[in-house]
């Protein structure tokens, strides 16, 4: 089972090209400790209805040195997704091995328990020129691999998807997200929380 330390250590264990639909390639692979400006262009960049969809702290260079500066110290794991003619980052796949509190009383609430070491949370932010090029389809497969090389079975996602997100609901129930019930935000935005079961391994018994 694959460690946090271990991709710190040897990021091409998790490192992808993919090529899209249009011929042009973009990498997949860990945050790195140097990534901090170029992350940094890539939040500032979001419009207002990417930012209102995601869950970041802030969209400016210390949110980014916040998040390279946490590689390996606590239970995230963060993929940055780039260009691979210009090195522009494109995106942010965003890994929480840990479960919160706030989400295991929820999905208690709802019938369905969550299991620490078995379960994670995951969250995808992508600039806005790459929405709705069919990038997140192509980019599952290998956020289901990351989650079972770290040993989880099933995925929930990271503060939910906001209701009034259509797009987003069609995506993740095209991949094999369910439905587990809504829920109120501190700000009054209505989510729902959907879990994905990842079933037996690739080629497994």
């Amino acid at each position: 089972m694959l460690t946090l330390t271990e991709v710190a250590q040897d990021p091409l264990v998790l490192t992808r090209r993919l090529r899209l639909r249009d011929g042009s390639e973009v990498v997949v692979r860990p945050l790195g400790r140097g990534d901090a400006e170029q992350l940094a262009r890539f939040l500032a960049g979001l419009s207002p209805e990417s930012r209102r969809l995601s869950t970041f702290d802030g969209y400016g260079l210390d949110t980014a040195r916040e998040l390279c500066d946490a590689i390996a110290r606590y239970d995230k794991l963060r993929l940055v997704v780039e260009e691979a003619a210009s090195g522009r980052t494109v995106g942010l796949l965003e890994f929480s091995l840990d479960l919160h509190p706030s989400d295991i009383a929820r999905y208690r609430r709802a019938g369905v328990p969550l299991v620490e070491g078995a379960d994670c949370r995951f969250g995808p932010t992508l600039a806005d020129d790459y929405q709705g090029r069919g990038v997140g389809t192509l980019l599952f497969p290998l956020v289901t691999e990351v989650a079972r090389r770290f040993g989880r079975k099933r995925v929930i996602l990271l503060g939910g998807v906001l209701t009034d997100n259509p797009r987003a609901l069609r995506f993740y129930e095209k991949n094999g997200f369910v439905a587990v019930g809504t829920f109120t935000g501190t700000d009054g935005t209505s989510s729902l929380d959907m879990i994905l079961d990842l079933g037996p391994e690739p080629g497994g018994a």
